[in-house]
């Protein structure tokens, strides 16, 4: 996905199994944070950011949906343990986070696997990508903040 493409209408399942679609959000911008995982600092951190900056996302008429290809239960866990409010996609069979073009290979101590490259996508009220924050750009510990500085 690039900014100008119209995003997938199905996002996928949250972390309860319901079906998170884009019109879903219809009228709303969307911030779609794909994360490799739930519980690793950098996760936590970037999940916890963009919690205590909810409130201001909404008064500027954003929603959040976050991704991973971690499980529902795992989500479950997450979102009670850091009381995220906001939903989770469980993208266990990676459709999401390969249409979005964010699987990628990836390298820690020498060694190199595949997973989820760590990706923002804004969306705006029609559905099309607006911005897009890479790897390489987001600070986990003021994830939200620093996009508050952008939208």
């Amino acid at each position: 996905m690039n900014i100008g493409d119209k995003a997938p209408e199905i996002l996928g399942k949250d972390q309860d199994g319901k079906e998170i679609k884009l019109s879903d959000y219809k009228g709303q911008k969307l911030v779609l944070y794909f994360s490799p995982k739930d519980t690793p600092s950098g996760c936590t951190a970037e999940a916890c950011s963009l919690r205590d900056n909810y409130s201001e996302f909404r008064k500027r008429g954003y929603a959040i949906v976050g991704v991973s290809v971690d499980n529902e239960q795992s989500h479950q866990k997450f979102i009670a343990k850091y009381d995220l409010p906001f939903p989770l996609i469980a993208d266990t069979d990676h459709a999401l986070v390969e249409q979005f073009g964010v699987w990628g290979e990836k390298s820690m101590a020498g060694r190199k696997y595949f997973g989820t490259l760590r990706t923002t996508f804004i969306i705006n009220e029609e559905g099309i990508i607006e911005n897009i924050i890479g790897p390489k750009q987001i600070k986990t510990k003021i994830h939200g903040e620093q996009l508050l500085e952008m939208v």
